[in-house]
């Protein structure tokens, strides 16, 4: 009798595996194939990527530019006699309206107002995006400029260094120090924030995904791809971002 169930739930176990498992492995191996070997749809991947790294690393670049003299005016701008606070009002309108605006709709209004005649789509997103994260990063560096002992200005004054140049030269290069680890998760905040410059004519890694998944009408393979490219990227950089902060704090012991 026990014989007979066995062999009769193993039976059911093979013709089970012979048909519902084979017929899904087979299902599968067809999705792959019509996402990303037909017509070498894996193209769109790689050209997504390298539209997503070259626009956040543009952006990121021109957000650091944007950030740092929008920093040192506010911290000079602080001075009792500053002439410069008319200039610290405008960056701080700027900085609210950054911040208070989702950043889909600065990007459309680059691409459809600001940049209209403009062709390249990269250019409108760097500038875009660039423009979103000088918001941030203007935040992060005067911060890290804050956190320098302010003897290291009338030092550098004592020297016969003006303002401008002891915030260069002495200043910054501190505070640089300590601000690079928030530097690199603004950097890791615009790669994934590039996946919606698919609103306007540009093919980054999430549109490349949604190209794929249209032509296919197979969703799982082109999303969880572009998901699983997306963490691989973060994960990278996250590790270089930790390595970088074991470094400098050994650096700070000697």
């Amino acid at each position: 009798m026990v014989a007979t169930i066995t062999a009769n739930f193993i039976q059911r176990l093979t013709d089970w595996w012979n048909t519902d498992v084979a017929a899904w492995a087979a299902n599968m191996f067809s999705n792959f194939e019509k996402t990303f070997i037909v017509d070498g749809r894996y193209r769109f991947f790689i050209n997504g990527l390298g539209n997503t790294l070259k626009i956040a690393a543009l952006a990121v670049l021109l957000g650091i530019a944007i950030g740092v003299i929008i920093a040192i005016v506010k911290v000079n701008a602080t001075e009792k006699h500053s002439k410069i606070k008319w200039l610290d009002k405008i960056f701080g309108i700027y900085i609210a309206i950054i911040r208070g605006t989702p950043v889909v709709v600065q990007l459309m209004i680059v691409y459809y107002i600001i940049l209209k005649n403009v062709e390249s789509t990269i250019i409108v997103a760097v500038l875009a995006f660039g423009l979103n994260s000088g918001a941030y990063v203007a935040e992060i560096v005067r911060a890290g400029i804050l956190a320098v002992d302010r003897g290291q200005m009338e030092a550098g004054r004592s020297l016969g260094l003006t303002r401008l140049q002891t915030m260069i030269h002495i200043i910054l290069p501190q505070a640089v120090k300590n601000i690079l680890p928030a530097l690199g998760n603004e950097f890791i905040t615009v790669i994934k924030e590039t996946s919606i410059a698919g609103y306007i004519p540009i093919t980054e890694l999430t549109k490349a995904g949604d190209i794929v998944r249209s032509r296919t009408y197979e969703p799982f393979f082109a999303l969880i791809v572009v998901a699983i490219i997306y963490f691989v990227v973060v994960w990278i950089l996250t590790l270089g971002l930790k390595a970088l902060e074991r470094r400098l704090a050994r650096s700070d012991r000697r």
